[in-house]
């Protein structure tokens, strides 16, 4: 009788160490592969809202538009656009890469100055971005500069159709968001470095799916990688 009464105490405290490691596991971990940077739960303007909802969350919120951000590969940096005189001083510089704009900062803009519907026209930078549909593991390789040059997304947002160069659907019903599988976008930078990008989630902590209208967002994790060397090589695993 002791010895199945040790033997049940056993196997329930190996249950309860294995329950609290679980929990202790950080969801982001599985994204990890060694060389790209993982950015979880950046918050996009979150006061602000649209609809004709109340703000959420017990935590108040302004009906507007969207405070657009720029972010920068080389080190995380995050900057904020919330008036005119900001957009004017940031937008005209080389030193950002993406910018988070639209509603929910969803719409996805590279630093490319040489088309006059991005944000950046005109301040030289020639960033530019295409989408290859396939998991981010599975592109080694950088695509042509001619796809560069003719495939060139202006910007990234919703999927309206089969042939869209978007990052997530969006479901009229429900007015949640959902990430596509499949879809990595590599960019060409201004210094002829390559990178490559996934969009994984606008929600914060990234669940596998969202069913609540409030859930916290925008809070953006996304993953990426720079080849420094200059080459085309994008392998991570």
């Amino acid at each position: 009788m002791n010895s199945l009464f040790k033997i049940g105490c056993y196997i329930c405290i190996c249950l309860l160490f294995a329950s609290c490691n679980k929990e202790n596991v950080d969801p982001n971990k599985q994204l990890e592969d060694g060389v790209s940077t993982i950015i979880s739960d950046l918050a996009g303007d979150v006061e602000a809202y649209v609809g004709n909802g109340a703000a959420g969350n017990g935590n108040p919120k302004e009906k507007r538009d969207f405070h657009t951000f720029l972010f920068r590969l080389s080190d995380k940096k995050q900057t904020w656009l919330k008036n005119e005189a900001d957009s004017n001083a940031n937008f005209a510089k080389k030193d950002w890469d993406i910018a988070f704009s639209g509603q929910y900062n969803s719409t996805l803009y590279v630093n490319d100055g040489t088309v006059n519907s991005t944000p950046a026209f005109g301040n030289g930078s020639k960033h530019k971005i295409v989408l290859v549909k396939q998991a981010y593991d599975q592109v080694d390789t950088a695509p042509s500069d001619n796809d560069f040059e003719q495939k060139s997304i202006n910007g990234v947002s919703a999927i309206l159709d089969d042939d869209s160069q978007g990052w997530y659907n969006y479901d009229m019903v429900s007015h949640l968001a959902k990430t596509a599988l499949g879809r990595t976008y590599v960019i060409r930078l201004s210094n002829g470095k390559y990178a490559k990008l996934q969009m994984i989630s606008m929600y914060k902590g990234a669940p596998a799916a969202v069913t609540d209208l409030n859930w916290p967002a925008p809070y953006f994790t996304f993953k990426y990688f720079v080849q420094e060397d200059g080459s085309k090589n994008l392998k991570t695993k």
